[in-house]
């Protein structure tokens, strides 16, 4: 039982896969509800802040897209080379069904900014302070990453 149950998963993802693939930047609508800094709190005796995006992702495509992804590349503004990132699952196997939305996805950086005699506000008031952006990018299925958009990283603290 457990092997036909199998089976029918590999036909049906191989059957998904055979089918056109959809162009994400048409297909998918992203929602940035927020940006803006992420305290993680005292890390090697320093406050410790990265940069953190909110987002959810509806799929205005007439496919189901199954394993979903989305890789959050983290870039301050006076650079191109990546400074952090995180890759968010926003839907799994089952995939995210025409017409539905996430709910609510968030990525941060690992890296950030550290002090040690300033507070998380005075941090991002701090004149050597530089603004970050982040560019969203995703996938699903076998396809290649495609590039959602970039959204600038607001000079705002976030709730935890």
């Amino acid at each position: 039982m457990r092997a036909l149950r199998l089976l029918v998963s590999v036909a049906a993802a191989s059957a998904a896969a055979c089918g056109p693939t959809v162009d994400l930047t048409k297909g998918l609508q992203v929602t940035v509800v927020n940006t803006g800094w992420y305290d993680v709190g005292i890390v090697n005796g320093q406050n410790k802040l990265v940069p953190a995006v909110s987002f959810t992702l509806k799929n205005v495509s007439e496919r189901t897209l199954v394993s979903l992804q989305v890789n959050a590349l983290f870039r301050r503004v006076s650079e191109n080379d990546e400074w952090g990132s995180e890759l968010v699952i926003a839907a799994g196997s089952s995939g995210l069904a025409a017409g539905a939305s996430t709910s609510s996805l968030t990525a941060k950086s690992p890296r950030g900014y550290t002090g040690s005699d300033q507070s998380r506000l005075e941090m991002l008031q701090n004149s050597h302070f530089v603004d970050a952006k982040v560019d969203l990018f995703a996938k699903y299925g076998s396809t290649q990453w495609t590039r959602l958009g970039s959204y600038p990283i607001s000079r705002q603290l976030l709730p935890k």
